[in-house]
């Protein structure tokens, strides 16, 4: 008779939504769901680490050592790590086009005019497991502000049941002075001077020695922190993005692709290149392809037709047998087959919500959505992308570095640049207070060289 007793579970007292690679607990949960994620039996180790106490920070980080040597049942995907495994998975590197017919200094200045909106629109609802897509309609339609096609308003007195993200005094609409500071933009603007300090040939070793050097510790979160504290302790890539960091397969190296595409304008594969070097630090697998998928996505939207063209040409640096891959397909085929954006997002959030709401795969379908449904409107895509939910800013960051792209400066509504008054904040040592079309500026005169 076959076994169906359920697995074993972590007791309560050894959960916890901290995402603290200094917190041995946060260690164990979120590892304990990763390896059960990727395929990996750790029942055993479960069950003895529920016979711990929860001050046994060293019975505890043994159980989260031990996670690594377990072993894998039968797994259906095929998730290569290295970048020539990736590219053996794909076969036939997607073409490289020339840029012909569009102003590319105008395409860079709106990807970056759109990253920074986008990452402001999203930032006041950034907190995926309280505001769903039901909570932020039920709030933007109790503000006025249904659809989101500006930025997210402040209701004041804000109702007991709904709660911003403490970042939004300075994301709201009409509080909106320059680009608010957020990792989102911390690392577009890091790419940027990585590739001016060392140009294309940079490889994760660089990364991690230009990161401590240049980003704040605590301006850095989940994998990206878990692989700081390691290179702390002397670790070299790819062990940074693998010990004792459970979050590798987070939403971390998607955000971070954007310029490596600004740069490769029409070659998604060069661009894919240059992320995976940087993605390498901190992530394996999906969180890895995440990064060479949204660097792909942006490469592509330089010569692409429409957004479904960026989307399909970037697919294209993505393994065909990962979860990645199977994701962001299932949303083209919601699309060309005449699914509503309500229908669609629906789907997606039923078939991809057990993931934490900072993962990648879910997070990459959500911005598949956002620009399949987008209509060739810029303030519909990063709208629609908040509206979606899970990780607003990160997504919307990304939709509207795309989108942006795509419909030029002159497409971007005044409401959603103006506020931004050629400015952004950042946690990066010198660069607070950039002027955007500097960096745009500077990001074009490195692809241009």
């Amino acid at each position: 008779m076959l076994d169906v007793s359920p697995q074993p579970q972590l007791d309560a007292r050894l959960v916890t939504d901290l995402q603290d690679p200094l917190l041995p607990i946060a260690l164990l949960s979120a590892e304990v769901v990763q390896r059960r994620e990727t395929g990996y039996d750790v029942d055993d180790l479960v069950v003895a680490a529920n016979a711990l106490e929860t001050n046994d920070d060293a019975g505890i980080l043994g159980i989260v050592d031990a996670m690594a040597a377990a072993s894998r049942g039968a797994w259906p995907w095929e998730e290569p790590e290295t970048l020539g495994e990736i590219r053996d998975a794909i076969g036939n590197t997607p073409r490289a086009d020339n840029v012909t017919g569009r102003d590319f200094r105008d395409a860079v200045h709106a990807g970056w005019l759109g990253r920074i909106a986008g990452c402001n629109l999203g930032k006041p609802l950034e907190w995926g497991d309280h505001w769903t897509p039901a909570h932020i309609a039920d709030y933007l339609e109790l503000a006025g502000a249904y659809p989101l096609r500006d930025y997210v308003p402040v209701l004041e007195p804000m109702p007991e049941r709904f709660e911003l993200n403490e970042s939004w005094p300075e994301a709201v609409r009409g509080r909106i002075n320059g680009g608010a500071r957020d990792d989102d933009v911390d690392y577009a603007i890091f790419a940027l001077w990585l590739l001016e300090r060392r140009g294309r040939d940079f490889g994760p070793d660089d990364v991690g020695e230009l990161w401590t050097e240049m980003l704040p510790l605590r301006q850095t979160y989940t994998a990206e922190r878990a692989a700081y504290i390691n290179l702390a302790r002397g670790l070299r890539a790819p062990e940074t993005a693998r010990f004792r960091n459970p979050y590798r397969e987070w939403i971390g190296a998607q955000i971070r692709g954007d310029v490596f595409g600004y740069v490769n304008p029409g070659d998604p594969w060069a661009a894919a290149s240059l992320a995976y070097q940087d993605a390498t630090l901190s992530h394996t697998g999906n969180g890895v392809y995440g990064e060479m998928w949204s660097a792909a996505l942006v490469a592509a939207a330089f010569t692409a037709a429409d957004a479904r063209d960026a989307i399909t040409r970037a697919l294209a640096v993505v393994p065909p047998r990962s979860r990645l891959a199977a994701a962001i397909g299932h949303v083209i085929h919601l699309s060309d087959s005449g699914t509503s954006w309500e229908a669609a997002l629906a789907e997606v959030r039923a078939t991809y919500g057990e993931y934490s709401w900072v993962h990648t795969i879910n997070n990459a379908a959500n911005v598949a959505v956002g620009l399949l449904w987008s209509e060739g409107d810029f303030a519909v895509a990063i709208g629609n992308t908040v509206m979606g939910g899970w990780d607003t800013d990160s997504d919307a960051a990304t939709v509207g570095s795309v989108a942006g792209i795509l419909a030029g400066t002159a497409g971007i509504p005044a409401h959603l640049a103006d506020p931004l008054h050629d400015r952004t904040r950042s946690a990066l040592f010198g660069f607070d207070n950039s002027r955007i079309s500097d960096l745009a500026a500077r990001t074009s005169a490195l692809a241009e060289r």
